[in-house]
């Protein structure tokens, strides 16, 4: 059985009226979202300023997308383990964070921790607990 269509049984002035209302509201909510990416975006900047992180996880658009640190993870991890005093891996994951850098993963420990898995000059002292290797 065939569906009736919206405007069936109106006549062509009832459905130009409507579609003029329609365009009429598209072009209102157009207007409220352009105003509202504006303050957004200044919002982000007023973040960014501050020394925060204004990340857009899940969302495209101008700005968004993946970070990008001075320094890469590895040479972080290095300079966090120079002391040469063996850290657990939460330790490492605060202190990667406190020198500044950024990641917009949900799960930044698990990063860090397969990051030190993975790199040979890492080397676990106990389970989750790793350090510099040491040099010959």
């Amino acid at each position: 059985m065939a569906r009736r269509s919206i405007g069936s049984g109106m006549s062509i002035a009832q459905l130009e009226q409507m579609l003029a209302g329609r365009k009429s509201e598209l072009n209102q909510k157009q207007k409220e979202h352009a105003r509202a990416l504006a303050r957004l975006q200044q919002l982000e900047a007023d973040i960014r300023q501050l020394g925060g992180s204004a990340g857009r996880r899940g969302r495209g658009g101008a700005g968004g997308g993946r970070l990008r640190n001075e320094k890469s993870l590895v040479e972080t991890l290095e300079e966090v383990l120079k002391t040469g005093r063996p850290m657990n891996v939460g330790d490492i994951t605060a202190a990667v964070k406190k020198s500044g850098y950024q990641s917009n993963s949900a799960n930044f420990r698990s990063i860090v921790n397969q990051t030190l898995i993975k790199d040979k000059q890492f080397t676990a002292v106990d389970r989750g607990v790793y350090q510099m290797k040491k040099s010959a």
